[in-house]
């Protein structure tokens, strides 16, 4: 059975955290084409134009959200959930990272292991490999904290997870939450390197023993734990049938404008948000000076696609005007950002319409 298009995008970074030294590389990164399909059969939701062999990950990928204090106290919202169900359990982090999370854990007691090909850390807790049943790995759960939407084929990456803990054990699975990017008109939040995009909905389908789910972090991430043994291939029924927004880009003129009216404007957050926000408010004619973020390593750096400079909140402070345009990316930090920024300046939430 032929798959249901749902939406296209054209030409954007494979990846999108991916910062760069100079303004010209970052606008000769490459790109490629978003075509969200839904599956006929399972009812999940994925980039069918996605190519695995197009993202190269090296210490120029820089990703890492715990800079910020509201982001730390996500993680602690994340480990009160492990810990009401996996206390004095041991635990194995898949695609653990720069292993904040996995440090952060240790720290409050858990036994955890790290899986990540990409770490550089000097953690004897972590295994630097990518996942697979031969590396011989096995604990009484397992963590997947924003992995499971870059993985092509997340039913069978999950099999292997089951298989290679001997078919039992807990997991945590915490992704972005599809429901709350349509429901926001978050075209900012569709990017190439998620290739699967999941509602609470696929889940239910996915695992027949639910112990626990939510939504994290504004709504914007949705979480379980569940069992593995109870894993299942999803099937699509009639009320999984996913109904795209028609009007999902109609914020992009909307926020154009605000910038085109503006003598000077500028980005905070230089994540991924920031990235897909550029490139769409470049591609309607409006110009931005600078992107500012509080992470360390992307100061100085340019971003994909847009070619724009991150800048130090410090440093883009001396370079604004009072009552110029900040474009919050995550309105989650607008607090946190408003207090940084001495609340001199026009914020525009770009996550609520």
């Amino acid at each position: 059975m032929k798959t249901r298009e749902v939406f296209r995008a054209k030409a954007l970074p494979v990846l999108q955290n991916r910062v760069f030294p100079t303004a010209a590389e970052a606008l000769a990164s490459p790109t490629g084409d978003m075509v969200l399909v839904q599956s006929p059969d399972t009812g999940l939701i994925f980039n069918s134009a996605f190519d695995p062999e197009r993202l190269e990950y090296d210490q120029n990928y820089q990703n890492e959200q715990a800079c910020s204090r509201v982001f730390q106290n996500h993680l602690d919202a994340v480990t009160a959930i492990i810990g009401r169900h996996f206390s004095g359990h041991s635990l194995i982090e898949v695609g653990c990272g720069k292993g904040y999370f996995l440090d952060h854990l240790q720290r409050q007691g858990f036994d955890i292991t790290g899986i990540d090909p990409a770490y550089e850390g000097s953690n004897a807790s972590v295994v630097k490999a990518r996942f697979e049943p031969g590396l011989g790995l096995a604990a009484d759960a397992v963590i997947l904290r924003h992995l499971l939407e870059h993985v092509p084929d997340p039913l069978c990456f999950l099999s292997s997870i089951a298989r290679a803990n001997g078919g039992k054990g807990g997991i945590y699975i915490e992704v972005p939450c599809f429901d709350w990017i349509c429901r926001q008109r978050a075209w900012f939040d569709i990017f190439y390197e998620h290739v699967n995009y999941f509602r609470m909905s696929d889940f239910r389908r996915m695992f027949g023993t639910i112990l626990e789910s939510g939504r994290l972090f504004g709504g914007q991430y949705l979480y379980l734990v569940a069992e593995l043994s109870s894993l299942r291939k999803p099937r699509f029924d009639p009320d999984c049938k996913l109904d795209f927004p028609g009007d999902f880009l109609d914020g992009i003129r909307r926020l154009a404008s605000i910038a085109r009216n503006g003598e000077r404007n500028a980005i905070w957050g230089a994540a991924s948000k920031g990235v897909i926000f550029a490139v769409h408010m470049l591609g309607a004619g409006s110009e931005f000076r600078f992107a500012i973020d509080i992470n360390p390593a992307k100061h100085g750096r340019f971003l994909a696609g847009s070619g724009l400079c991150v800048l130090a909140p410090d440093e883009a402070m001396r370079q604004l005007q009072p009552r110029d345009n900040i474009f919050v990316m995550n309105s989650n930090y607008l607090d946190e950002i408003i207090a940084q920024s001495g609340n001199q300046y026009h914020y525009c939430k770009v996550d609520h319409e």
